[in-house]
């Protein structure tokens, strides 16, 4: 708690909590423990090509025990080095020598980062992380909150509501229908972030193999290395400069950033149908609304919500700035943005687990809903104009403009035009049976579609 409350960050200090899924693989140490494994399975994969003899059961057993069994104690020697050398991958490869030396490895210590640039390990490393955060954080949380929202969609797929178009009453829909839209918007991009493929790269200093081909041009590089970095089920790209080009990386971000916006924008909705009473609001015991408004009730999980997914997407916006320009064959002012990449997950996943939150305390106020409705009947006035039209009716569109705009129609008055309106029984019978709160098309069928897809 300690640590905690003099954290800089709100994400490990007062957010710790909710993000410290994501520092298993955006920590600092994640970020040596990935590289580590890299180098590791590097070496083993150079002994497979024949430069090299070939490993042992016992050491394949050795090396495989370094990558499992890496503590906080292996991550401090690798700073300890750092600290000298001022260069983080060149740290890592001599806590390797270091761990191996006197043993069977001996004569392979020369093998280690053999032919490779830092950012081959860096690539690899935080593609990783990528990747097994998006599977064991991202989707899960992401596939939390959808479950959340279908079970409300279910639950309110036939209450009726007035909708707003331009902020003005239209024509009736339902909460359910509503939530619905939402629920697939994010189911699309929740099924192009899981089958999104993340990149990295082992192609040398400046992307042409240089070393590995001088040193051993008998290999084919191009081949091992499209075999090495799909070993980690990512996908090689062959044609680099020093770096990965990152906008295969910012495409995943962007697929995230988009999520976040939706979100964005459903918070608002949701905040404007509290404000507007539309929703309600659990009331729960010992908490407080303001410091001196005994009364209040705030939306505060989804203002936190909307705060932090503004954080995360203008980190965002950021890389798809940044990381897409290097200049010539590569500066080092990606490397300190590529080591926010946990900041801008951490604020999104905080802003989905208080907007999760939040929508376990809402509920339809279904007696504000149905007043709103009744005391609004011209919004029937769109149908009753369908079926003037219909039934021939030329000035049907003009005959409901006339008796309704800018005017509040209560039930006696459309009842009463009803009646006086020169048309045949069967279309005044239709016309009768118009009424805000059953005059809400196929929301109900078009929310089921949604989340029993």
């Amino acid at each position: 708690m300690s640590d905690a409350l003099h954290a800089l960050s709100p994400l490990d200090g007062r957010y710790a909590e909710t993000t410290s899924p994501l520092s298993g693989f955006f920590s600092e140490f994640a970020f040596l423990r990935d590289r580590v494994r890299v180098e590791l399975d590097f070496l083993a994969a150079l002994s497979k090509t024949g430069q090299t003899r070939a490993l042992t059961a016992s050491e394949s057993v050795q090396l495989e025990s370094i990558k499992t069994n890496f503590s906080s104690a292996d991550a401090e020697s690798i700073l300890a080095h750092e600290r000298k050398t001022r260069h983080d991958v060149k740290a890592i490869e001599y806590f390797i020598q270091e761990k191996l030396q006197g043993t069977s490895f001996q004569d392979l210590l020369p093998w280690l980062h053999f032919g490779l640039t830092s950012e081959d390990t860096n690539s690899l490393g935080q593609a990783l992380a990528l990747k097994e955060s998006r599977d064991h954080v991202i989707l899960p949380a992401l596939d939390e909150l959808l479950s959340a929202l279908r079970d409300f969609a279910i639950r309110n797929r036939a209450v009726p509501m007035l909708a707003r178009t331009h902020g003005q009453f239209a024509v009736p829909t339902t909460l359910g229908k509503e939530f619905a839209v939402y629920i697939a918007r994010l189911k699309k991009t929740r099924a192009d972030i899981s089958a999104f493929r993340f990149e990295a790269k082992l192609t040398g200093a400046v992307g042409n193999f240089n070393a590995l081909q001088s040193a051993a041009p008998q290999v084919d590089w191009i081949s091992f290395s499209e075999r090495f970095v799909s070993s980690f089920d990512l996908e090689p790209n062959l044609l680099t400069t020093q770096i990965l080009p990152y906008d295969n990386w910012v495409r995943y971000f962007d697929l995230i950033r988009l999520t976040n916006s939706i979100f964005i924008d459903f918070a608002q909705d949701i905040w404007r149908y509290i404000s507007d009473g539309s929703l309600r609001q659990a009331v729960v015991a010992g908490e407080v609304g303001s410091s001196t408004m005994p009364q209040k009730v705030n939306p505060i999980d989804f203002e936190n919500a909307e705060g932090n997914l503004g954080v995360a997407n203008s980190l965002f916006m950021h890389y798809a700035q940044k990381l897409t320009v290097s200049r010539l064959q590569r500066d080092l002012s990606d490397s300190t943005v590529r080591r926010t990449f946990g900041t801008a997950l951490g604020h999104s996943l905080v802003a989905w687990t208080n907007f999760g939150r939040g929508l376990k305390r809402i509920a339809p106020d279904q007696e504000k809903l149905n007043a709103e409705l009744n005391a609004h009947w011209e919004v029937v006035s769109e149908g009753a104009q369908t079926i003037l039209r219909a039934v021939g009716k030329p000035d049907a569109y003009e005959s409901l403009k006339e008796q309704t705009r800018g005017r509040v129609i209560t039930e006696t008055e459309y009842q009463a035009w009803v009646d006086a309106i020169d048309v045949d029984g069967r279309t005044r019978a239709r016309l009768k049976d118009l009424s805000p709160e059953t005059y809400i098309g196929l929301a109900i069928q078009l929310t089921d579609r949604v989340v029993n897809s």
